[in-house]
This record gives C-alpha cells, sequence and structure tokens, in this order.
C-alpha cells in the first residue's frame, strides 16, 4: 500500500514549510531576547556545549561517570537559572522554543521512523479533497448509516444489513498489496434515494483513510472529461489528460451509471475505463438506477458481460430514504 505519490509529495513539502516556519521563528525570537538580556547569549552558549562536553569527558577517560553527573547538574543548574531570567524580564519561559503545530513529531510527520498521526489525517485529508468527495465525506460515513429506514419491510431490511456489512468489509480490507489477493469490483443496484451514494462515500472514506488513491465522479462527469480530452478543451488550460486518473486510480467510483447520454462515443470511454481496470485488477465501484435487465438493454454486450461477471452486486431495496427523512 502506497500513497498516492504527488499528495505525498506535497504533503511532504508542506512539512517541510512548518518545521522551517516554526525554526525560523523560534530564532527571531531568541534574537530579540539577546537583544533584551545580553546575559541570556552566555547561558545558551554554554548550554549548546552540554553535547559536546559529555563526549570530550568520554574520551578523555578516568571517572566518566562522576563528570557527566555533574555536568548534567550544571546544565539543570543553567537551565533554571534562564528559565527564572526570562520570567523576571516579562518573557515565558519556554518564548525562545518553536512552536510546532504537533509537538509529537515536530512538524517533520515522523516519529523516529514511523509516519506520525497527524500526517496520516493530513494526507487522508488531501485525499479527500483529490477524490472529488470531500464535501460529501465530512457528513457520510458508515456510522452515520442507518439501517432504520428500511425496516418497513422484513425480508428487505434483512437484505440491507447483509449489505451493510458486505461494503462495510470490502472497505475496511481493501487491499492493493503485492502478494495478496486483489480487492474485486462492486455495483450498486437499486432506485433513487436508496443510500447508494451514502455507501460509495462511506466506501470512499475508509479506503482513503487506508493510504489509497480515490477518484470519484458520476458517470456524466467522466464522459465530459473524455469529451473534453477527445476534442482539446481540456488541454488548452495547460492540465493535461484528465482521464488519466480513470484508469489509473487505486479505487475509481462511478455514480449514477445510466444517466449520461448513451452514443458510439461514451460506449467506447465506458468500455476503455471498464476493460482496462479490469486488465490492471483495479477495483471499481459503480452505482447506478437501473436494473440488470436494463443495463443488458442499454449497454453493449461487451460491457454489460464485464459489469454482471466480473463485479459483485449488491442490489438495494426499501423506500427512498429522502422522501422518509422529509416525512418525519
Amino acid at each position: 500500500m502506497g500513497y498516492n505519490k504527488e499528495i505525498y509529495k506535497r504533503i511532504r513539502s508542506e512539512y517541510e514549510t512548518k518545521t522551517f516556519a516554526a525554526r525560523a521563528e523560534a530564532d527571531a525570537r531568541r534574537e530579540e531576547l539577546y537583544a533584551a538580556i545580553p546575559s541570556l547569549r552566555e547561558m545558551d552558549g554554554r548550554l549548546s556545549q552540554f553535547g559536546l562536553r559529555i563526549m570530550q569527558a568520554a574520551l578523555q577517560g578516568g571517572d566518566t561517570a562522576r563528570e557527566v553527573s555533574a555536568l548534567r547538574e550544571e546544565n539543570e543548574r543553567i537551565c533554571r537559572a534562564r528559565g527564572e531570567l526570562l520570567r523576571k524580564n516579562g518573557f515565558p519561559a519556554d518564548y525562545s522554543e518553536p512552536k510546532y503545530e504537533c509537538v509529537k513529531c515536530e512538524d517533520t510527520g515522523f516519529v523516529g521512523i514511523r509516519m506520525c498521526e497527524c500526517m496520516r489525517r493530513r494526507l487522508t485529508e488531501a485525499g479527500m479533497e483529490a477524490s472529488g468527495l470531500s464535501a460529501l465525506m465530512r457528513k457520510q460515513s458508515f456510522d452515520n448509516f442507518s439501517l432504520d429506514y428500511y425496516r418497513a419491510n422484513p425480508q428487505e431490511y434483512e437484505i440491507m444489513c447483509r449489505n451493510y456489512q458486505t461494503v462495510r468489509r470490502y472497505a475496511e480490507n481493501f487491499t492493493l498489496e503485492e502478494g495478496k489477493p486483489t480487492s474485486g469490483s462492486l455495483l450498486f443496484l437499486g432506485g433513487t434515494g436508496l443510500g447508494k451514494t451514502h455507501l460509495s462515500t462511506a466506501v470512499a472514506r475508509a479506503v482513503i483513510s487506508r493510504g489509497y488513491d480515490v477518484y470519484y465522479n458520476s458517470a456524466v462527469g467522466m464522459i465530459s472529461d473524455f469529451e473534453c480530452r477527445r476534442f482539446g478543451n481540456g488541454l488548452a488550460d495547460g492540465n493535461g489528460d484528465d482521464t488519466v486518473r480513470y484508469t489509473e486510480c487505486d479505487l475509481l467510483i462511478i455514480d449514477d451509471l445510466g444517466t449520461e447520454v448513451v452514443n458510439q462515443f461514451t460506449l467506447s470511454c465506458l468500455y476503455h475505463v471498464l476493460n482496462t481496470r479490469l486488465n490492471l485488477q483495479k477495483p471499481t465501484l459503480i452505482s447506478t438506477n437501473l436494473t440488470s435487465a436494463e443495463l443488458r438493454k442499454t449497454y453493449s454486450d461487451r460491457i454489460t458481460s464485464r459489469l454482471i461477471g466480473e463485479y459483485l452486486l449488491i442490489p438495494f431495496y426499501g423506500t427512498d430514504v429522502r422522501k422518509q427523512k422529509t416525512q418525519r
């Protein structure tokens, strides 16, 4: 598993900038102190020599433990005196220390060789922003997906409970790691307002938090990107080929398949994306309001054979959740 290279590079650069800024600001405050309290410079000079003096004591032999202990006592004494001097002059004792956003990693992003939680969170946030789902992911997750809306029909409720558990396990165990079975693709089928987008968003949120690159778009939006690419409109602003993400991201989510205009060009684009991702063994999650029969009627055999044959079908049942919320 690895984070998207461009996102990782950008976040590492952010952290390097934060670390540099925090230390530069600390240096400026230290110079301010030296101007206000000249004797402080000598104290800091002695404190900065502590490590070197311990090394010299060890190299010279003799009673090293005793000498090191004496040096430590001297160092602590100077630190206490320094703190008192600062307080007497109206400064906090830590005034010249760097003010890091994260005290655990000191804004480096790592604690030892392990990535700090703060950097993991930042990478996740950046992944959400890049996915096209950031607004939805702020309010939709597995934890706030309510199965209560499906209780009216016991059979449908049982199916939806099973669907929920299946999809959640899929997201929590998502993998593209070498030596492990690659996660498969999912096809959500069902009418409007049955929770397909909510669970798609929840999957994206969980998969991104595990470090994978997720990209989301509606079928209409995807086809629009391919149209821009074909007719050159997408290259005029210097952004390059925006369609590459559809085949290269770790998990692609296509929402509302069937709402796009279906013609030879859109069929060709859809087949290209689906077939390329299957060949690369990269998972795709597709949601549609169409039934299996309507999919076969709308799309070519080359497309429907891949959707019906290669994807795990997740049927959604129930009554429009949005209407139920309005009635409540």
